[in-house]
């Protein structure tokens, strides 16, 4: 009894997985001979499935090249060309003190009228139009101004930063902050 049972489990067992994946197609749509004779099924029989199976064909993901057939960019491609890419720069210098910010319209010291919306900040003795990647000690959080104006002139502080970039680092509720900052050239 054992051993029929045994040959009935590895018989099933190799039955359905042929019958899920098709295979019985390839043998012209017949049943083996350990399966139990089925009730005559109403559909007409299907045709045999070809003996060969196609190769498989490799997916790659979009590159920035056209296509041959269209000559046309794949859409990551096109993306990627309107994006501008972001200069790198490199540290020179590095600081920290206590910043804080304003926002009145005002000239500058670099002759254009001030914009508290612009990612601008104020120093003393930093070169105009200079990069500074500032970062708020209190959370972590930075930004990259560019120098335009001169100031501030409060002891400890050696930033005044534009009222945007304050809000960037998270500092407009505080009004003055810790910072740490970097002065950046291209590279």
């Amino acid at each position: 009894m054992r051993a029929c049972f045994r040959t009935l489990l590895i018989v099933s067992s190799m039955a359905v997985p042929a019958a899920a994946t098709g295979a019985w197609a390839a043998t012209g749509g017949t049943e083996s001979p350990t399966q139990r004779p089925r009730a005559a099924d109403p559909t007409p029989s299907r045709p045999a499935a070809p003996t060969t199976t196609p190769a498989p064909t490799e997916t790659s993901a979009p590159t920035a090249s056209a296509s041959p057939r269209t000559g046309t960019k794949s859409p990551q491609a096109a993306l990627e060309a309107r994006e501008p890419r972001k200069p790198r720069y490199r540290v020179i210098d590095t600081g920290a003190c206590q910043a804080s910010y304003y926002w009145d319209p005002q000239p500058t010291a670099s002759g254009e009228r001030f914009d508290p919306e612009a990612l601008t900040a104020a120093h003393k003795t930093l070169p105009m139009h200079s990069r500074v990647r500032v970062t708020n000690k209190n959370n972590g959080r930075s930004v990259v101004v560019r120098i335009n104006d001169r100031g501030p002139y409060i002891a400890g502080r050696c930033l005044d930063l534009s009222r945007a970039a304050m809000r960037t680092v998270g500092g407009t509720g505080a009004g003055v902050i810790p910072v740490e900052y970097q002065v950046l050239a291209k590279d």
